[in-house]
């Protein structure tokens, strides 16, 4: 059974080789609050207050850079405004109470990339973001492992010629 679910998940993956991508990666931050009835039980309700994104691209220092690069080599944006104490219990509901403020950190990579004339974008993870921009300068051609129903890159190699 477990053969036969492997190979259903390998079916539906495929490889592209392509020399025209590039990475990107939305560097994200978010204030949350979390209330609850019951501090310290995981039953909490987080509430998310304001945000602010940076476009990185391809490795290199976006425009608006604040903070970094941090140990991944991303870069991000200053600070959302803080919520103010009017602004957090605005959102209480009776007998709750409210957490610190907390910022949170998210990251979404895709990957750009030419195949049969077209352009594909596609989301992806670390791992391959980092590939893509080690090759980018070089745009050494790459091999690109393609996710379920093609609908993600799950992994991304150099591919030498022989």
């Amino acid at each position: 059974m477990a053969g036969a679910s492997l190979l259903f998940a390998l079916s539906g993956c495929s490889t592209v080789t392509t020399n025209q991508y590039e990475a990107t990666a939305r560097t994200t931050l978010t204030w949350k609050v979390g209330y609850s009835t019951n501090p310290g039980r995981n039953q909490e309700r987080i509430e998310t207050f304001g945000s602010t994104s940076l476009l990185n691209r391809n490795g290199e220092k976006p425009e608006g850079a604040v903070i970094g690069p941090d140990e991944r080599e991303l870069w991000w944006s200053a600070l959302p405004p803080r919520p103010t104490l009017d602004e957090i219990e605005q959102r209480l509901q009776p007998a709750e109470k409210a957490s610190q403020p907390e910022i949170l950190r998210d990251v979404n990579y895709q990957i750009t990339y030419r195949s049969n004339g077209q352009s594909v974008a596609l989301p992806t993870n670390y791992d391959v973001y980092r590939e893509v921009v080690k090759a980018y300068p070089s745009q050494t051609p790459l091999e690109l492992t393609l996710g379920v129903n093609d609908s993600s890159v799950e992994k991304a190699e150099p591919k030498f010629e022989n």
